[in-house]
C-alpha cells in the first residue's frame, strides 16, 4: 500500500486546513466530485475559506454541504446555478462570488500547477469579467490579465491510484479533477480503486508528486437530474 496513504480522511485533512485558506476541488456538476474529502472539510469546521471549483453544487450535495454550514467566504467559478442556498447568501451578502469563463478557470488552476503567476487572455474583453483588469493587446487583440490559482489545499477525485499517489481518472471527472490536484500546495487525492502495484505510465493524468495524501473513496455518486424514460405499457 502506498506510503501516502491515510485511513482516516478527517483527522488527516483537520491536521492541515486553515481558517481563511484557499481549496481547489475537483469536478464537473456533481460528476467526479470528492464527497469523503468534502465531508471532512465540513467536519473540520474550517471558517472563511474560498473556494475554487467549477461549480458549487447542489443544495445538501457536493460542495453545497460548506455552503450550508457557512463555511465559505468566497467563491471563484464558473457556473453556480443549481444551488438555490448559494444564490440566497450571494444576494444577501453574505458570499462573495468571482466568475470565471470555464475555459479561464481550467487554465487559471493549470497555470499556477506549473507556476505560472499570470497569462493574458481574449476571453470576457468588453465583459464584466474584464472589469479592474490589466488590458494589453497582442496581435491587434486586446486581451485581459488574469492570474494563475495557488490554492493552498486540493480536494481531488480519481478513479484509480497506485503506490505512489499516481492517478487515473474516468469520463467527466477528467474534467477539472487534474487541474485541481495540480494546483494545490497540499493535495488530498480520493481514490476509488488504490493499487498495490504501479500504474501503467501510460495512463497516469496526475502525477504523483503532485498528490501528498491518498485517502479510498466513498461510494456515493450523486446525479443532479436524474432522467428516466416512461416505461412503455406491453
Amino acid at each position: 500500500m502506498s506510503t501516502k496513504y491515510r485511513e482516516d480522511a478527517a483527522a488527516e485533512l483537520a491536521a492541515v486546513v486553515k481558517d481563511g485558506m484557499t481549496i481547489a476541488v475537483g469536478g464537473f456538476g456533481l460528476s467526479g466530485n470528492p464527497n469523503r474529502l468534502i465531508t471532512a472539510l465540513r467536519d473540520s469546521g474550517a471558517k472563511n475559506l474560498t473556494v475554487v471549483s467549477n461549480n458549487m453544487g447542489v443544495d445538501g450535495k457536493g460542495l453545497g454541504v460548506l455552503i450550508e454550514n457557512k463555511q465559505v467566504s468566497k467563491v471563484i467559478a464558473s457556473y453556480v446555478g443549481e444551488n438555490k442556498l448559494f444564490a440566497q447568501q450571494f444576494l444577501s451578502g453574505d458570499l462573495e462570488v468571482e466568475f470565471c469563463p470555464q475555459g479561464t478557470l481550467a487554465e487559471r488552476l493549470r497555470a499556477g500547477g506549473v507556476g505560472i503567476p499570470a497569462f493574458f487572455t481574449p476571453t470576457g474583453v468588453g465583459t464584466p469579467v474584464a472589469e479592474g483588469k490589466e488590458v494589453m493587446e497582442f496581435n491587434g487583440r486586446p486581451a485581459i490579465l488574469e492570474r494563475g490559482i495557488f490554492a493552498d489545499i486540493a480536494l481531488v477525485r480519481a478513479y484509480q491510484a497506485d503506490a505512489e499517489g499516481n492517478l487515473r481518472y474516468r469520463m467527466t471527472s477528467k474534467n477539472f479533477n487534474p487541474l485541481a490536484a495540480m494546483s494545490g500546495r497540499h493535495t488530498f487525492a480520493e481514490a476509488e480503486h488504490i493499487l498495490d502495484d504501479y500504474l501503467d505510465p501510460s495512463l497516469v493524468e496526475t502525477p504523483g508528486i503532485f498528490v501528498q495524501t491518498l485517502v479510498q473513496a466513498d461510494e456515493t455518486k450523486y446525479i443532479e437530474q436524474r432522467t428516466v424514460r416512461t416505461k412503455q405499457e406491453g
